[in-house]
């Protein structure tokens, strides 16, 4: 599916934040361990999530979906190794944190994803959980995998040597499945999904220790349900509206429920820094994640040097940065972000093609990328290759609301992975993006 966005004046209006892919996974997740009749209010109905839905089925759960809820059945059976191979779709996050659960469950299966998923590194997340008892085989680090057994270790200490919001979590849910404990050290914060909300359901989890502030400990496995999860929205969506409505001339958007779990929301930082017209209203927590809605208006954006240690916190977020920093005045400079080759593409390639077709000048790095921002409205010479990564193709959609012509994106369909109703809203607000034959 090819998508073509036309020149914007203005965008108005209020809407109702998406919600958050990370938080529906991850409850579709705990919450089939918790083996209990529980309604999920906010769900992400894409195809991520769908495709972790189907997956637990496989191995025993029960959930159900219609058009406004998510029904989480108690089992009247014990989980099982499933008769089909878990096909996770694109979703790297899924494949990553079911490998978790499984481990713990001691579950013999094979885990599939499409082709772009089977090109991204697994090992990240197979070598700790190995380290932990899990018995796993793989393609040379990579989808398909196999689990062929497990003895987790209890109290286990894993020193993490990168960054990884999904490694965490992954051994998180292999304790927790396998009721043990374990102690993971993390070189800096990522995000704390999981954890909050393992104690959301009564779990007991510490943080920090006298030797390192990083450490995160599960000492209790116990979890108790609860008959509602309220998801909150996702500030990954919500960034592509922010950008819209700061970067488009004479708009004021509204956007209600969205999560800013502190780990999540860098890039609203980063924008106050370049001088975004943000107003955060109605905080609240919502299922012990914080939640509020945010008040968007045009700016005149400067172009900054993003701090590095924000970057693993906007990893998702650094396609939709790149365009407002290509109308920020002055230099942008994003460095730190060698993550974003690994994604769902070659991210730093994408964004950098994109920009060349833009005419926007810029540098790519080996992590980063330099920008120099334009007051002018871009040129789009020729359509833009999403290379079918949803964050790529729904970013350079977006610089369309700035372009003197209209700016074509290919290949857009993986937006069903993660903002299925993204265009409709985008045109509720007054974009146009229309789909090109």
């Amino acid at each position: 599916m090819n998508l073509i966005s036309h020149k914007t004046k203005s965008l108005n209006g209020k809407i109702n934040c998406p919600g958050d892919k990370s938080i529906s996974q991850r409850i579709l997740i705990i919450g089939s361990l918790l083996n209990c009749d529980m309604q999920l209010d906010g769900f992400l109905n894409a195809e991520d999530p769908i495709s972790t839905m189907e997956a637990l089925n496989e191995i025993g759960a029960s959930i159900s979906i219609n058009q406004d809820y998510v029904f989480l059945n108690k089992r009247d059976v014990p989980f099982k190794n499933p008769k089909n191979d878990l096909n996770l779709g694109n979703s790297g996050t899924g494949s990553r944190l079911l490998l978790g659960l499984i481990s713990g469950l001691g579950i013999r299966c094979n885990l599939t994803g499409d082709e772009s998923l089977s090109k991204r590194p697994m090992n990240r997340v197979i070598n700790p959980l190995k380290k932990i008892g899990s018995v796993i085989k793989s393609n040379d680090g990579k989808l398909p995998i196999s689990t062929i057994g497990s003895n987790i270790i209890n109290n286990f200490e894993y020193k993490m040597p990168i960054a990884s919001a999904q490694v965490k979590s992954s051994l998180l849910l292999a304790a927790l499945a396998s009721k043990k404990q374990i102690r993971i050290i993390e070189p800096k914060t990522t995000r704390d999904h999981t954890e909050r909300m393992i104690e959301f359901f009564g779990g007991d989890i510490s943080y920090g220790d006298s030797l390192n502030k990083g450490t995160i400990s599960l000492n209790d496995y116990k979890i108790s349900p609860k008959n509602l999860y309220t998801i909150p929205g996702d500030f990954s969506s919500a960034a592509f509206i922010i950008v819209a409505s700061v970067i488009s001339k004479n708009s004021e958007v509204l956007i209600k429920n969205v999560g800013l779990n502190k780990t999540r929301n860098g890039l609203l930082k980063i924008l106050l820094l370049m001088g975004a017209d943000i107003k955060i209203k109605n905080e609240r927590l919502l299922s012990n994640e914080e939640v509020a809605d945010i008040l968007v208006k045009s700016s005149d954006l400067k172009g900054i040097d993003v701090p590095e240690d924000i970057i693993p916190n906007i990893i998702d977020e650094i396609p939709i940065l790149s365009i407002a920093a290509s109308f920020a005045k002055g230099e942008t400079r994003i460095t730190n972000a060698a993550e974003l080759r690994v994604k769902e593409s070659d991210r730093l390639m994408g964004i950098s093609e994109g920009l060349n077709k833009l005419k926007v000048l810029h540098k790519i790095f080996e992590d980063g990328i330099f920008i120099k921002g334009t007051s002018e409205e871009i040129y789009c010479d020729s359509p833009i290759d999403s290379y079918n990564d949803h964050r790529i193709a729904m970013s350079f959609l977006i610089s369309g609301i700035r372009s003197k012509n209209s700016v074509s994106v290919l290949n857009c369909k993986n937006i069903e992975t993660s903002f299925p109703n993204f265009r409709h809203i985008m045109n509720s607000l007054g974009m146009k993006i229309d789909e090109k034959n």
